[in-house]
């Protein structure tokens, strides 16, 4: 009877340590659960590197002379530099578009040849072909008018339509005795405005008397 009571003490003892099993293991799960993680890189400073890495790499180049050169050449020549921001205007300050490239040539441009940003606009200072350059440079076309009568004088009429109110009533007429019709306001000067220049603008109608380009007031 006393070796039975031993074997079943036993093995109730073997039983609960096999139910409890190794706890070496659960130590180790632990351990690797609060290791700290290598920090991430913040997205805004990811960001910020990126646009100054664009800024050290912004790029430049050399802008030729393109005085003397036919517009289309100028323009291909640009472009081939590496600038493509191009625009161009009348040089004689008569507001006419350069609407085929090739009727017109350069007399200057800004900014002048040298080395520049690539997204610089480059502005061709223009006139037709058989045009010579003003020598005094660009004519520069008159300010929107305010509450006084700019002087028109020798300008196109379409740029001192341009400056006058929009809701200016403008009559045009031809003062060389033929009776024309001002079509194309841009090849007709003006020779005299009423109210003339200086006088006090109010809304009232404004008359233009005007000759093409090339004739006599």
């Amino acid at each position: 009877m006393r070796i039975t009571r031993v074997s079943a003490a036993t093995t109730l003892l073997l039983a609960a340590l096999t139910a409890c099993g190794p706890t070496a293991d659960v130590g180790t799960d632990d351990a690797a659960s609060t290791t700290p993680s290598a920090p991430e890189a913040s997205v805004a400073d990811t960001g910020e590197a990126a646009k100054e890495s664009s800024a050290d790499a912004k790029s430049t180049a050399a802008l030729p002379d393109m005085a003397g050169k036919g517009l289309q050449s100028a323009q291909d020549e640009a472009q081939a530099a590496g600038f493509y921001h191009l625009t161009s205007h009348d040089a004689l300050g008569r507001g006419r578009n350069q609407i085929l490239d090739r009727n017109w040539k350069v007399c200057a441009q800004t900014p002048a040849p040298g080395t520049h940003p690539t997204d610089t606009e480059v502005d061709f200072s223009t006139v037709k072909l058989e045009e010579s350059c003003p020598a005094s440079g660009d004519q520069a076309e008159p300010e929107e008018a305010g509450g006084t009568m700019p002087d028109f004088a020798g300008k196109s009429v379409k740029v001192a339509r341009q400056a006058l109110d929009g809701s200016t009533s403008i009559t045009v007429d031809d003062v060389s005795g033929q009776d024309r019709m001002v079509l194309v306001e841009s090849n007709w000067q003006v020779c005299s405005t009423d109210p003339a220049a200086g006088a006090e603008l109010d809304g009232q109608p404004v008359t233009i008397g005007a000759v093409k380009f090339g004739e006599s007031c």
